[in-house]
This record gives C-alpha cells, sequence and structure tokens, in this order.
C-alpha cells in the first residue's frame, strides 16, 4: 500500500463469534511449508549468509498520479538494490500498484468507467515512472493479477486451516477517502483524524483474523529481533502500540465488490490490507516454496512510509507467523517531505510532480539530491534553493570539477594518457588512495545495515574533498616546472582515486557515474565493486578519451524567469576622468 494511504488500527470485535464452517481447500495449492515457524527465523540477520537479496518498496494505490512521495521510496530502494547487484549479490526488487478497495470502485464509476480500465489506466502513471527514474526494479506486481489473487486466497486457507479466521459483524465510523474505520475516540470534531468525513456503518457481516492472540507473540518477537524495525524512533512506537491492547481484525467486506473474494463465500472481499501485503510472497511464487519463494524469503527489507509502518509491522508479521510462514528481515519507515516548510496537499497547491522534476533540473540531480538531503527516516524539506545549492556545490564544484581540472592537465601535458607514476609515493599519495580505495567498507554497513544512505552519499562527498585538496596541496601546475615525474604521480593518484569514487557513486547517479567512468577509460566489465583496489588500477598509458563536463550547473527556474522579466539596466555612463594627484613636491612648493 501506498506510503501515503493511511488505513484504520481499530476494529469491533462482535460480542459472540462463530466460528466458519470448514470449506474444502482442493481448489487451492498447497505448499510445502511447515506450520510451525520459529520466532527468531523471520530475522536471520547477520548469521544469513545467502548471497540473495530481496527488497521491496510499498505498492502505491492507484488513487492518483504519482508524486515525490513515491518516487522517493522508489529511489531509496532503487539505491540499495544497485548496491548490492555491485556488491555480487543476486538481487530481487519488488514494486507495484495496489488496485483493489472501495474507494477505487467509486472513483471508476465517477469517471464512467469500469474499475478494470480506471485501474489500468492510472497503474501506468507509476509503471512510466519507473522509467523516467531510471528504476531497475525486477518485477512491477499488480494486485489485480491473476497469480496474486490466487495467492491472496491460498493464504486465507493457511490461515483459516490454522484456525486463525471466524465470522463475526462490525459496524463502527468508516471514512471512504481513507478506506478506514476509526474508533469514536479517534475522531477529531466528528471527522476522521485524516480530516474525512466518516459515516457510521451498521453492523454487517465479516471475517476476523484472530489478532488479539499475537498480541504477546509480537512482543516477544519484537524483544528476539530488535533490528526488524527501525529507526528506533518507530520501533519504540509500534512496541507501545502493541502493548497498548490489539483487536481482532476485520478481514472482510460485504458492502462493494472491487477486491479479492473470500474462497467459499463469494458476498464477501478480503481486506484491501491482507490482499495488498500479500503482494511480498505471491511475487516470488507463494505459494509454490520452491523457486524464487525458497530464494528470497523471508524479504531483506520492506521499505514504506511511516503512515503504514503499523500494518507492516503488526498486521503483516502477524499474518505470516500465523500461517507457518517467516515474516521478514526488516522493515524500514522513512519520513514525509514539505514543500517551503509546508505540508505538501493538493488543496494548497504544492504537490511535487517527480517527473517534473527530472525535466527540470536532470535525473541524476534529482536522485542525487533525493538522497543526500535528508537524514534517511527523518523528514525533509523540499526548495528549489536548497535542491540547487546542495547539487551545484556537491556535484558540479566538488566532483565534476576535480574530474574535469584533472583529465584537462593530463589531456595537455601527459599526451592525453594515464601517467606513469615514476616517483616514490608520498604519505599524501597513501592517505588519498586508502580513502577512496576504503569506501566500499565504510558504505556496506551503512546501506545494508542502517540504510542511511544520505551518510553513504556524504562519505563520497568528504572523498571528492579530499581528492580537491590533495590536488591543490600537490599542486601539478607548479610541478611541471621543476618534477614532471612527481607531477604524473600526482595526476595518476588522483584519477586513481577518481575511479574508486566514480564505481561508488553508480548507484546513486548511474548515468553520470557511467560518464565518469568512461572518461577514466575503465572497461565496462570492470566497474564493479569487486574491482575497486590495486588489482583494477588504471594501467599506465592507456589513452584517455578528450575530457568533457558531466555535471552542468542547475538553475532555479523561478530565479531563471525573474532574472529574464527584469528590465535592462542601463548602459554604464563613462566616468569623469579625475585631476591627476599633485606630488609631494609640487605640494611643497604650493
Amino acid at each position: 500500500m501506498t506510503a501515503w494511504r493511511r488505513k484504520a488500527v481499530g476494529f469491533v470485535r462482535p460480542d459472540a463469534p462463530h466460528l466458519r464452517p470448514h470449506i474444502s481447500s482442493s481448489s487451492f495449492p498447497r505448499r510445502a511449508l511447515s506450520s510451525s515457524t520459529p520466532l527468531r527465523s523471520a530475522a536471520a540477520g547477520a548469521g544469513d549468509k545467502r548471497k540473495g537479496y530481496y527488497i521491496t518498496t510499498p505498492i502505491y494505490y492507484v488513487n492518483d498520479k504519482p508524486h515525490i512521495g513515491h518516487a522517493y521510496t522508489t529511489l531509496a530502494c532503487d539505491v540499495i538494490a544497485r548496491f548490492m547487484r555491485l556488491d555480487g549479490r543476486d538481487v530481487f526488487f519488488l514494486t507495484g500498484t495496489d488496485e483493489h478497495g472501495q474507494k477505487v470502485e467509486q472513483s471508476a464509476a465517477k469517471a464512467g468507467k469500469t474499475p478494470q480500465d480506471f485501474v489500468d489506466e492510472v497503474s501506468q502513471n507509476f509503471m512510466s515512472l519507473v522509467k523516467t527514474m531510471d528504476f531497475t526494479n525486477d518485477v512491477f506486481i499488480r494486485t489485480t493479477q491473476h497469480d496474486h489473487k490466487a495467492a491472496v486466497q491460498a493464504l486465507w486457507k493457511q490461515l483459516e486451516d490454522a484456525g486463525q479466521i471466524y465470522l463475526g459483524a462490525y459496524e463502527g465510523w468508516y471514512s471512504v477517502r481513507d478506506e478506514a474505520y476509526y474508533t469514536e475516540s479517534e475522531l477529531v470534531d466528528g471527522k476522521a483524524p485524516t480530516g474525512a468525513e466518516v459515516v457510521w456503518v451498521v453492523k454487517e457481516p465479516s471475517y476476523f483474523f484472530k489478532l488479539s492472540a499475537w498480541q504477546e507473540p509480537l512482543l516477544k518477537f519484537y524483544e528476539e529481533n530488535p533490528g526488524f524495525i527501525a529507526p528506533e524512533s518507530r520501533r519504540n512506537e509500534v512496541i507501545r502500540f502493541v502493548k497498548g491492547g490489539l483487536k481482532d481484525l476485520s478481514i472482510s467486506r460485504t458492502t462493494f465488490k472491487w477486491g479479492v473474494p473470500v474462497p467459499g463465500d463469494a458476498d464477501h472481499v478480503m481486506y484491501v490490507w491482507m490482499d495488498a501485503l500479500t503482494n511480498y510472497i505471491s511475487a516470488i511464487g507463494y505459494p509454490d516454496a520452491g523457486g524464487k519463494y525458497q530464494d528470497f524469503w523471508p524479504a531483506d527489507l520492506h521499505v514504506v512510509g511511516k503512515d503504514i509502518l503499523r500494518f507492516h509491522t503488526v498486521y503483516w508479521p502477524a499474518f505470516l507467523l500465523a500461517a507457518g510462514l517467516a515474516p521478514p528481515k526488516k522493515v524500514f519507515a522513512h519520513g514525509w517531505w514539505t514543500k517551503d516548510k509546508q505540508k505538501i496537499s493538493k488543496s494548497v497547491g504544492n504537490v511535487i510532480d517527480p517527473v517534473g522534476l527530472v525535466e527540470t533540473f536532470g535525473l541524476d540531480s534529482t536522485r542525487y539530491f533525493l538522497t543526500s538531503e535528508v537524514p534517511f527516516g527523518n523528514d525533509g524539506d523540499f526548495s528549489n534553493d536548497a535542491f540547487v545549492r546542495r547539487v551545484n556545490n556537491q556535484l558540479a564544484n566538488e566532483l565534476g570539477n576535480l574530474f574535469q581540472r584533472s583529465l584537462a592537465f593530463i589531456s595537455k601535458y601527459c599526451e592525453g594518457k594515464v601517467p606513469n607514476p615514476a616517483s616514490a609515493m608520498t604519505d599524501a599519495d597513501v592517505a588519498l588512495l586508502k580513502s577512496a580505495r576504503g569506501l566500499l567498507g565504510t558504505a556496506r554497513p551503512l546501506v545494508e545495515e542502517q540504510q542511511a544512505l544520505h551518510k553513504y552519499a556524504e562519505a563520497l562527498n568528504q572523498v571528492v574533498n579530499e581528492g580537491n585538496r590533495y590536488f591543490d596541496e600537490q599542486a601539478p601546475w607548479a610541478l611541471k616546472k621543476t618534477d614532471t615525474d612527481r607531477m604524473a604521480t600526482v595526476l595518476y593518484i588522483t584519477i586513481e582515486a577518481l575511479r574508486s569514487v566514480a564505481i561508488m557513486y553508480q548507484p546513486i547517479i548511474p548515468s553520470s557515474a557511467s560518464k565518469l567512468l568512461d572518461l577514466l577509460a575503465v572497461p565496462l566489465d570492470q566497474r564493479t565493486f569487486a574491482h575497486i583496489g590495486a588489482a583494477a588500477a588504471l594501467v599506465p598509458g592507456t589513452p584517455l578519451p578528450t575530457p568533457e563536463g558531466v555535471f552542468p550547473r542547475v538553475e532555479d527556474p523561478a530565479v531563471a524567469a525573474t532574472a529574464a522579466a527584469a528590465p535592462p539596466k542601463p548602459p554604464k555612463q563613462p566616468k569623469k576622468p579625475k585631476a591627476p594627484k599633485a606630488s609631494k613636491a609640487e605640494q611643497q612648493q604650493a
């Protein structure tokens, strides 16, 4: 479900629930998984040496076109997925769209379309964003796919066979806009906490999942797997919620039809969260326990917005544990973006279109800003001024400038070839190479363990800054006159350090990093993290292409428009010549 869609957390449990009659499972595929799973199986974590790495975004709700929040979540996953592939991991990266629910059914009717035609059209916007942002997901899943619906029904059967589902009834306040039920205490001035209108839903039949039975097992699971929820503040939030008491969860509806039918009871469609969360296992072949499921489950990382953390860290692990399946290893919740210190909303008119950002500033500039500007996990503020400053300072002024001036010097004074480091290496040379070649060791825990993508970008920038200081201090332009061997060594050390930096920049700015590696004549098959180090160092004498700029400076379009609209300044008037000052002798004579 989208990181920007809120669902209910409180449901009314019936006073006298009745167990549902057993339904034959002959029409549903069975899996060869254990009926019980130890709580620690979910977060194999540090002891897990498998090569496969499974990362997911939430699936985005098809109520409108994508905004910056959707792009931000998927970009974070894309950076991590690219990093893992370059580090030799077999990655499965999943994103997609959530296409069921009452709001979709109503929106389709309002548009004069069938629900399927409606979601086909809106889902295409999200698939287009994947291309625009150069995301490298392996699968784009849609919850209207037949195989996904079959998997959701199989999970239902798994839970039902385990005695975790019963038939009862619910009633309560309901918001169509939020597709959420609210308790009386959650309402604010007669409305949902989101400001949406609510209506009272009279008691109607519903199937319930025995969520209340999983309160203590979940708390035990959190205790035994402290890294399951991140950041730490979010973990504390979830634990407080669960300790406050869990009610059984309504998992079916009868008042609309646009959803996955409950197996054996066509009057009910499944609660959209049960439908949506199952995408993480349906995409890798569940209920088949072999193939991709065996290779990639449990998922290494679910990345979600903070507003849907509860569904991923309470409902989802409870469903899985109740079905005898392992929960994911980790769920990371990031923050929200504001625009110029204001909450983003349609009514204010400050929604940020990621496609517009790319068209205005360029793809890699957009990727770099979103990755590096905000500590991942915190809320962040977007402004054109912040965008321009960060991109121009760190990409154009630092990284681009060091590439341009070192390669231009080599082109002019080293015949356009990789210089030969003929002189003995100094402490300064060793220090710069050590910093550059040590980037991988620095970045691995930041990306894989902490998801601190902003610190990853910062580590790269620190080495670039160190390279600029080294270049200034060594002054190859002065060495050209006094010691050409030392000059060649300084130039070689500079671009060899830049080779490691460019390899490490590939997950964040893939197109620009590729161009930087082209300028260094690095072969295509020597651009993985395994090639950072002396064994794959640049070979002296290798011809280099003509150097060119890779990072044009970006400009705030609002500033540019203001400057263009300003009246031209009047031409400067020639200054009136001043009378020459009298000399001291002349002054004395006077």
